[in-house]
């Protein structure tokens, strides 16, 4: 008996998610299934759409905010179109480590996302290379999610250490996995060195692949007009970018708050059409962090619960989601 009524309470909330549909006017609603269309992000009508939200930090190190009333706060009063749940492959009691915590932490975050009708990022969040764990995690994602037009793949977060090459291959044979089993949603594919090599991947892209992107990350008070310079000599040739993880910090996630310089790289971004994350709801005494170590886990932040990164980020993304 115990058992029967946990595969009907499965089936029923399986068929809850199934039925669901983007609440009127959210993102999803408007945007629908994202496609590529040359180096542009686009909505099922083929408009051009840019997506901004935030980004959670590591789910092993602040799994507290990995729920769906988080997810509800940052759609509705962030009004984040996107939100990218950064589930540790690395550090203690990772997803390698622990599978089934890391699967309990990232659920509410997707169908929370699912729910609201804001977009997800399934980040695999590793700079050290874990392709047999890759595949098998995103085989499972793709089973599951890859109906739902909010779900973005990210396949590996930061390959720091590793040769284009090489982080092409994983990438081929990743993507292999995820498209056996849903054609149609976005894959953001890493590149060497912090996400900043694009002009690697310029000269050496992936072939015969859709509705594929490859990351920049940028820390603005560290990473200046030469990363600006890069991408754009990257777009003019043909390689569609995505925005997974910046910040207005030093790249180290601390230092000094650059706000100027955090300005021009959202009036740079914006004026590309490119598609941004911000790192990271956290709250780590760090300046990249965004929260208080008082805030909820729940969201209900005002301005006293929120550190300056917090509100700039936040007040980015408003301004720049409201616009007409």
């Amino acid at each position: 008996m115990k058992y029967r009524k946990q595969i009907l309470t499965l089936i029923f909330s399986f068929s809850l998610m199934s039925c669901f549909a983007a609440p009127k006017n959210s993102p999803v609603a408007l945007n629908g299934q994202l496609k590529v269309s040359g180096t542009q992000l686009c909505n099922e009508k083929g408009e051009p759409v840019v997506l901004r939200g935030v980004s959670l930090g590591w789910h092993n190190l602040w799994p507290r905010f990995y729920n769906k009333k988080a997810v509800k706060w940052l759609a509705n009063d962030w009004h984040c179109s996107v939100i990218r749940a950064a589930m540790g492959v690395q550090i203690e009691n990772n997803y390698r480590e622990n599978p089934q915590f890391a699967l309990q932490c990232i659920t509410p975050v997707i169908e929370g996302a699912i729910e609201n009708g804001i977009y997800v990022i399934i980040d695999f969040h590793a700079h050290l290379k874990y392709l047999d764990e890759a595949k098998s995690f995103f085989k499972k994602m793709s089973t599951k999610y890859g109906k739902y037009p909010n779900v973005i793949y990210e396949i590996w977060n930061e390959p720091d250490y590793f040769e284009w090459p090489e982080v092409k291959t994983y990438a081929e044979e990743v993507m292999e996995v995820i498209r056996e089993n849903d054609p149609n949603n976005i894959i953001l594919v890493g590149n060497p060195h912090w996400d900043q090599d694009l002009h690697l991947v310029a000269e050496d892209p992936i072939q015969n692949a859709t509705n594929i992107m490859y990351t920049m990350h940028f820390y603005a008070a560290t990473h200046d007009k030469w990363l600006r310079d890069r991408t754009d000599a990257a777009i003019a040739k043909g390689i569609p970018v995505f925005v997974s993880e910046c910040g207005a910090s030093e790249a180290n996630g601390d230092g000094r708050l650059g706000t100027e310089e955090w300005k021009t790289y959202v009036e740079w971004m914006e004026s590309r059409k490119l598609s941004w994350v911000a790192w990271s709801v956290s709250d780590k005494n760090e300046t990249c962090s965004m929260l208080l170590p008082n805030a909820s886990s729940y969201g209900k932040w005002n301005d006293n619960l929120l550190k300056p990164w917090g509100k700039l980020a936040r007040q980015s993304i408003i301004d720049n989601n409201h616009k007409k």
